[in-house]
């Protein structure tokens, strides 16, 4: 059980996941363990907002619903996933907080639209089973360059003192052309070349992330910026709370994809011991499913 919800003079953590893929929801391994040992060990948060990989669009909006759907935005995956929900409550206020504090960038308010996407109940239902915290997602304005987002980031330090959860979901290295799919723990060179490189920078230096453009496997690690840019989020309230990243869990899968997590003002992070409790000891995910549930993009 979580403890109660955190005041100004302890803010609430902040933390990027790697979510990697969506089967993570239903699988019991040392990530998402250590992503049920980040959820309960944090203060319950008043909200969570979450800046998701999937929501890439040609402007900044925020979930403004009182009750978002699960969207499941991938194909190819069993049944079993496509019935997977997550019926946490949004919060409108929270989104007209967002809106407010992020000016003088313009967030739209989108009351319809949008949901909660995989990048983000993946790793919830295993940070939150419960799905009793509401939820607010933000999108990530795809034709905007890396300081904005950094900049964003940081204006939403303010949040963090009034008991809301930012957490980003994404991955550092995302090369969905590179999977090898017969290697499920493994990462290319290059990926780990990157991912070291970004682990120095968010446990150093995290203002200065956007220097990562430069690396020369950045090319090859985030073909395109989509996964990539949630970390920026993070990075930019590390910053503002002059602050170092810690990272929660790290390690690849099928060669280029990244897991690393990091976290800002977390508890300690859970040891190997603590992980291994969580990846046995839990029941699965308390998930909803929708009896008789088809998608039309289920192959």
């Amino acid at each position: 059980m979580m403890t109660p919800t955190t005041d100004a003079s302890h803010p609430m953590p902040a933390a990027f996941f790697g979510h990697g893929s969506p089967m993570n929801a239903l699988e019991s391994n040392r990530f998402t363990a250590a992503w049920r040992a980040f959820g309960a060990s944090i203060p319950r948060p008043r909200a969570i907002l979450v800046v998701s990989a999937h929501w890439y669009i040609d402007a900044t909006a925020v979930t403004s619903m009182a009750r978002p759907r699960a969207i499941h935005d991938f194909f190819g995956f069993p049944r079993r996933l496509f019935e997977v929900q997550y019926p946490a409550p949004g919060d409108p206020e929270l989104a007209a907080e967002v809106a407010e504090i992020a000016k003088p960038a313009h967030v739209r308010l989108d009351p319809e639209s949008w949901g909660i996407d995989h990048g983000a109940w993946s790793v919830l239902v295993h940070a939150f089973p419960g799905a009793d915290v509401p939820v607010v997602q933000l999108a990530i304005h795809a034709l905007k360059p890396f300081d904005y987002h950094l900049e964003l980031g940081a204006r939403l330090a303010p949040l963090r003192d009034r008991g809301v959860l930012v957490l980003a979901s994404g991955n550092v290295v995302h090369n969905l052309h590179a999977l090898d799919w017969s290697r499920s723990d493994f990462g290319f060179d290059w990926a780990h070349r990157f991912d070291d490189a970004a682990r120095a920078i968010m446990t150093e230096r995290p203002a200065e992330v956007g220097r990562l453009r430069d690396h020369p496997d950045y090319a090859r690690a985030a073909p395109t910026p989509d996964h990539f840019v949630p970390l920026l989020y993070v990075a930019g309230l590390a910053a503002a709370a002059g602050h170092r990243a810690s990272p929660l869990v790290d390690g690849h899968a099928f060669g280029s994809l990244s897991m690393a997590c990091y976290a800002v003002d977390a508890p300690r992070a859970a040891s190997a011991d603590d992980r291994r409790v969580a990846a046995g000891s839990s029941d699965p995910p308390e998930l909803t499913r929708r009896e008789g549930a088809r998608s039309a993009r289920e192959r």
